[in-house]
């Protein structure tokens, strides 16, 4: 029940009605027609900008046209009133009874109210975490963690068909250190003195347990084997011991994946060359020498012939490589066979997120996604920005490299999983965040995380009270649907309900603009709200949900409370978080 979809769709009626008049002319782009709430309330329930955006192809001005659609608009059942604003701004009030009707649709859905088959069964993959499995999961990863897991959530109650896939780099360099890291480690284990770890092995001593695994199972074999005969069974020991280890973190923080790819299987099963040489026969690979990098000396730099990607006819600004000189791949090349990959598995829809150490890349792979492609798939790269660990106002340090970081294990530990998933979401992924170990588990207006979750506490609150001085009134959800909502008039008691009503339109926004934490911003609006509707009344009595010798006003106004408890619910589902019925 999305009743802003609903008036677009009676909007473009009424603009079609008009062509058959003869009094617009046909073939209008109505793509930019939008019909949204107001930046201020102050101004109706219902903003429509049609007049703006058509008036220039309907060849007249915009009050004009504006004028024309006012009068349909009028006639339309549910509307109360109709102005038009500034140049052609079209701003609408609905009748009461148009959010009574919503308050029913949600008592009747449940937790299914907000969800809609918008996305048509498209199916959607997104890629997230994705991290090299070199160790434990740390805050870096937590929040594109979160935001790529939530989002999968989004666009499923969107109607979308969503695939949830980690990609595994475990074809680079940055494995055999790991391998040779867990081969000092196994040597460790078997008695041998191993001193300090040398320089550009990781140190951290969550590999003491990798090499005691690995001398456990194959005992002492490998010892003073050469690097070539154990360093294929060290490593993919160790990934195997640092996935598991990856997917327990994960699975901490309530995190899930449909699918896990290797990017070491994509080139032993030839798909990277494979991708190549299609884009080879495309004419899209070259032999060639790139300029130097901004800031270097021509003379510093030694131009060698590697094999390029035409990146410039996708809209980049140099080409890139995907093959050096002596004949190694490059990350890029994975990369391209990857989103082939996923393509060729029927995706078109796809949705990477990484961290903020990789946004130079996100034109090059978009652009090889284009072309290996051929336009067929887009390609939509999430960038999720740092995120710094404070306590108490102060930075907590970390050094991955020092094996002193912040896991996020430790982090789940500390706050529980429900804090980090929501406090994750409070900023959008591409601004930076602040994380306070301190502020998020405070109780106040200022956490809100606590906000929201004590609206739905409230209102289980409300209900119990309800139950012990009113035992004698049914308060099941059939009693409440056929509560007399017209009971309802204050204006803060509609505006929880237009707010409640603006629900399903916010899921389908979030969900088409990649955008989850506007679910966040939404939440604490509607806690605000709710909070601010019980402060009045404490101040005034005729306010309060709880009327004992009016039955029929409590019933309805119990409706509200379990709407808005609902409503919370259903957004904390989406999140991952399971809401509290009592708060101690």
């Amino acid at each position: 029940m999305n009743l802003f979809r609903d008036m677009r769709g009676r909007l473009l009626d009424a603009l079609q009605d008009l062509v058959a008049d003869g009094r617009l002319p046909g073939g209008l782009e109505t793509a930019r027609v939008a019909v949204e709430p107001p930046r201020d309330a102050s101004h109706g329930d219902m903003a429509v900008n049609a007049a703006m955006v058509l008036a220039k192809d309907a060849r007249m001005k915009p009050r004009d046209l504006a004028g024309l659609l006012a009068e349909r608009i009028r006639a339309l059942p549910g509307v109360a009133s109709v102005e038009i604003a500034g140049p052609g701004f079209i701003n609408l009030r609905l009748e009461p009874a148009v959010w009574y009707g919503c308050l029913g649709a949600i008592l009747a859905e449940g937790l299914r109210f907000g969800r809609s088959n918008a996305g048509k069964g498209e199916r959607v993959n997104v890629e997230y975490v994705s991290a090299n499995p070199t160790g434990p999961l740390h805050i870096g990863h937590a929040r594109g963690s979160v935001f790529g897991d939530v989002l999968a959530s989004l666009l499923d109650a969107a109607g979308y068909e969503v695939c949830r896939e980690f990609y595994i780099n475990d074809a680079g360099a940055q494995v055999d250190i790991l391998a040779r890291s867990a081969y000092l480690r196994y040597r460790e284990a078997l008695g041998e003195a191993i001193g300090a770890i040398p320089e550009g092995l990781y140190p951290g001593d969550y590999l003491k347990a990798v090499g005691q695994a690995l001398a456990a199972a194959d005992g002492d074999r490998w010892m003073g084997a050469a690097e070539a005969d154990w360093l294929p069974r060290a490593r993919s020991f160790a990934i195997d011991a640092m996935m598991a280890l990856i997917k327990e973190d994960l699975a901490g923080l309530g995190i899930r994946h449909d699918v896990f790819t290797s990017e070491r299987k994509l080139v032993e099963d030839g798909k990277v060359d494979a991708a190549l040489q299609w884009l080879a026969d495309k004419g899209l690979l070259y032999v060639g020498t790139l300029e130097p990098p901004k800031g270097m000396k021509p003379d510093d730099w030694e131009p060698r012939p590697q094999t390029l990607f035409k990146a410039t006819a996708f809209g980049e600004e140099i080409d890139h490589v995907v093959k050096r000189s002596d004949g190694t791949l490059t990350y890029f090349a994975g990369d391209i066979a990857y989103h082939r990959d996923k393509f060729l598995r029927g995706f078109r829809s796809l949705i990477d997120v990484w961290g903020a150490d990789h946004g130079g890349h996100v034109k090059r792979v978009q652009a090889a996604t284009r072309a290996i492609t051929e336009g067929q798939a887009s390609l939509d790269v999430k960038i999720c920005q740092i995120v710094r660990i404070m306590d108490k106002g102060e930075p907590v340090k970390m050094s991955k490299r020092a094996g002193t970081f912040v896991t996020l294990r430790e982090l789940v530990d500390e706050v529980g999983k429900d804090v980090v998933r929501f406090i994750m979401l409070t900023r959008k992924n591409d601004a930076g965040l602040d994380f306070d170990l301190t502020a998020v588990t405070e109780q106040s207006r200022d956490n809100p995380v606590f906000y929201v979750q004590y609206a739905h506490a409230r209102s289980r609150s409300v209900t119990r009270m309800a139950q012990s001085a009113l035992p004698a009134l049914d308060l099941s959800a059939a009693a409440l649907r056929q509560a007399n909502f017209a009971r309802l008039t204050d204006e803060s008691e509609l505006g929880l309900m237009r707010t409640m009503g603006n629900w399903p339109r916010m899921v389908e926004s979030a969900a088409e603009a990649h955008e989850p934490h506007r679910l966040a911003f939404y939440m604490y609006d509607l806690a605000s709200e709710f909070h601010a509707l019980w402060t009045k009344g404490k101040e005034n009595v005729s306010l309060r949900f709880i009327v004992e010798d009016d039955p029929e006003l409590t019933t309805a106004r119990l409706a509200l409370v379990r709407g808005v408890q609902t409503v919370i619910a259903a957004g904390l589902g989406i999140f991952g978080v399971q809401p509290v019925e009592e708060l101690r």
